[in-house]
C-alpha cells in the first residue's frame, strides 16, 4: 500500500519571476518569515505575491517589504491586517551582518527568490542581488534565442 501524500506536497512555490530577468543573483539564503495564523492559511491557499517585494535591514533584522499576502477568506472581518505590511525574516546573526556589510560597500540589493513550505514552515529564498543593465538584459535575451533556435535545428534533424 502506497502511503499518502504530505500535506506539503499540495502547495506550490511562490517564485518571483522578474529576478533572474533584472539582476545577477551572486549568493543566496534560506530565511524564516514571521507571520500571523491567518496569513499562513492564506499563502497555503495561494494567494501570496513577492514579485516587487524587497528587503532591507531594520535595526540590524532583515525586514521584507512590499511582500502582498491577502487577508485569509474564512477570517472575520474585524481581524484583517495590512496585506502589504513589512515582516521580519529570521537568518542567523553572523549571516545578516555579514550580507549587511555587503549592502554597503558594493551596491547591492536582497530581493525574495522564492516562497515554500519546508515540512510545516513557510521559508523565503533570499538572493543578494546586483542589478543588470539594459545591455546585460539584451545579451541574455540573444542567447535565450540562439539556444531556442539551435534545440529546433537539432530537433528537426
Amino acid at each position: 500500500m502506497s502511503a499518502a501524500p504530505k500535506q506539503t506536497d499540495r502547495y506550490k512555490e511562490i517564485r518571483n519571476s522578474k529576478v533572474l530577468r533584472d539582476y545577477f543573483v551572486e549568493d543566496t539564503l534560506e530565511a524564516g518569515i514571521v507571520l500571523t495564523g491567518s496569513e499562513i492559511k492564506s499563502v497555503r491557499e495561494g494567494g501570496a505575491q513577492i514579485s516587487d517585494s524587497f528587503v532591507r535591514f531594520d535595526r540590524g533584522l532583515p525586514v521584507m517589504y512590499h511582500g502582498h499576502i491577502p487577508p485569509y477568506s474564512h477570517t472575520a472581518k474585524s481581524t484583517t491586517y495590512n496585506p502589504y505590511r513589512p515582516r521580519k525574516l529570521l537568518i542567523k546573526k553572523q549571516q545578516a551582518l555579514k550580507w549587511e556589510i555587503q549592502l554597503e560597500s558594493a551596491g547591492l540589493t536582497i530581493i525574495p527568490l522564492r516562497m515554500y513550505f519546508k515540512k510545516a514552515l513557510l521559508k523565503v529564498e533570499i538572493g543578494l542581488c546586483k542589478g543588470k543593465k539594459q545591455y546585460d538584459k539584451r545579451d541574455d535575451l540573444k542567447k535565450k534565442a540562439a539556444r531556442r533556435d539551435e534545440e529546433r535545428h537539432v530537433r528537426i534533424k
